[in-house]
């Protein structure tokens, strides 16, 4: 049974998955995914158990609802309709309501607004225009139930990156897709946080890889071609360039291809 993403993200992976999959695929370890947004490449892998974890608690509350009450969450996200009052009412009140109908309405505006954006304002906003469909699917039931099934093998986290070192062990994969280092100033798009992802983010991850492979952790990483992350991951990485599509941009036009860079850390056998 294919799952795919119950939601948009940008930097989505669906493309890429013929790629990622043979890179991430476990050998009998679990499965961890601390950078989850649309969690292509966990429904991609079907692992059979995973820790799937993000610092965005919005997005980790739809999570847990599509797995634990997805029953609840269907009516719910039908009742919305494609207005642009609906929306703009619907986008003051994220926040507002039960678990659920938080979950149905970040599922809402995922739908509605402008190419399928998450972004907030320092002030943890979520601030994306509505966006101009023709008829746009707002509650896939069947996907949603798939979903549900499949996050049933996973435990779902609200939390931080690094937190990954504290539970995985020899034998496991980790799989970071952190929001990209911008190739130029124009293309910064990391606002998923109120904090953003700033560079020296991007260091304290490759120090956690780093350390998780020194434990016996398999580390799959993803970021842009930026040559600072270039030079992040020298010794200790093996780095393979890919063509990538984008899939959601701030400007709509600009969704030509892309390389992107394919991270391994080369295993180090942990300490006796």
């Amino acid at each position: 049974m294919t799952t795919l993403p119950f939601i948009k993200w940008a930097g989505g992976k669906r493309r890429l998955l013929p790629r990622l999959l043979p890179l991430v695929r476990a050998t009998g370890g679990r499965y961890h995914e601390p950078f989850l947004g649309g969690g292509a490449v966990f429904f991609g892998l079907a692992p059979a158990g995973a820790v799937l974890s993000d610092a965005n608690a919005r997005l980790i509350n739809a999570y847990v609802v599509v797995r634990d009450s997805v029953e609840a969450l269907v009516p719910a996200l039908s009742k919305f309709t494609y207005e642009k009052s609906v929306f703009l009412d619907t986008r003051r009140s994220l926040d507002a309501g039960t678990e659920v109908e938080r979950a149905a309405k970040l599922i809402f505006l995922n739908k509605t607004c402008f190419n399928g954006l998450y972004r907030v304002n320092a002030r943890g906003e979520f601030n994306v225009p509505f966006g101009k469909y023709v008829a746009p699917t707002i509650c896939d039931a069947d996907g949603l139930r798939k979903a549900s099934t499949a996050l049933k093998r996973a435990e779902i986290r609200h939390e931080h990156f690094e937190r990954v070192l504290e539970r995985a062990v020899a034998g496991d994969t980790v799989y970071f897709d952190p929001p990209y280092l911008p190739i130029s100033a124009t293309s910064s798009f990391t606002s998923y946080t109120e904090g953003g992802f700033s560079l020296s983010d991007h260091r304290r991850l490759r120090d956690v890889a780093q350390a998780l492979s020194a434990q016996g952790v398999r580390v799959v990483i993803s970021n842009s071609a930026a040559p600072a992350i270039r030079a992040l991951y020298g010794d200790g990485f093996s780095v393979a360039e890919i063509a990538a599509a984008r899939s959601i941009n701030s400007n709509g036009d600009g969704r030509a291809a892309v390389t992107e860079l394919i991270i391994s850390a080369r295993l180090t056998a942990p300490k006796a």
